[in-house]
């Protein structure tokens, strides 16, 4: 599949990578608009994870290209793409524990292109959970608190395009919902976001495409409504 070159968003065009010898991912095609949710579906080890490390640079290519808002960044390494506008939020959350939320947070400011930065205040607006627990370690937060955390240190970098690794995983119910509201509420800002998600109920209350991915290859591509309609495709390639 391959996807025509945006001029405003996130442009992945015929990108393979792997691991060693081995290509875990296979000309992968997608394009995120700005205030776009793609969701980028899959079962476990199907290269959801490895597409988004390709995207940001932490995997070599061995073919294709990324291209954010029409510059192709595929030769920067990690930090020049996030200078490009795209931000990471990694499965694993690597937040630094030994800091305080509020220090987390102080880590990964960078200044924005224009005036609407975005703040502890307004982060803290956005996630009320962390606001009385800007003092503590992040060791202490719960599950969700962290999850939280490490989606609010990465908005501090003012980035335009954001991947987002499996968010919704291991978190209560409760937390799943709140964690819906606040990417409906960055998807109103005008965000892009890459979703890798395995919680197809999540997926649906916030995305507006969806790609599956099985094998390392893209299998499917469409809405969230064509793909709700589509019992044979949920079955056979999301069904545990």
């Amino acid at each position: 599949m391959t996807s025509p070159q945006a001029a405003n968003g996130l442009t992945i065009e015929n990108i393979s990578a792997g691991y060693g010898q081995a290509l875990a991912i296979r000309d992968i095609s997608l394009t995120v608009a700005p205030g776009q949710v793609v969701a980028l579906l899959g079962r476990n080890g199907a290269g959801k994870s490895t597409t988004l490390k390709a995207v940001m640079g932490m995997l070599h290519l061995r073919s294709g290209s990324v291209s954010m808002d029409g510059v192709t960044v595929s030769n920067r390494p990690v930090h020049a793409r996030a200078r490009t506008g795209i931000g990471y939020v990694p499965e694993d959350r690597r937040i630094f524990t030994g800091l305080t939320v509020s220090e987390n947070l102080e880590a990964g400011r960078r200044p924005a292109d224009g005036t609407d930065a975005w703040t502890p205040k307004k982060l803290f607006d956005l996630f009320p959970n962390l606001a009385p627990a800007r003092d503590r370690h992040a060791a202490q937060l719960s599950g969700g608190e962290q999850q939280m955390l490490a989606l609010a240190r990465t908005l501090m970098g003012n980035p335009r395009m954001l991947l987002l690794d499996e968010p919704s995983e291991g978190l209560a119910p409760v937390i799943v919902d709140a964690l819906a509201q606040v990417v409906k509420t960055l998807k109103q800002e005008g965000l892009g976001i890459l979703l890798c998600e395995q919680n197809t109920v999540f997926t649906a209350k916030v995305a507006d495409r969806a790609a599956i991915i099985e094998s390392g290859s893209l299998q499917y591509e469409g809405s969230m409504s064509e793909l709700a309609l589509d019992d044979a495709v949920r079955k056979r390639y999301l069904a545990v």
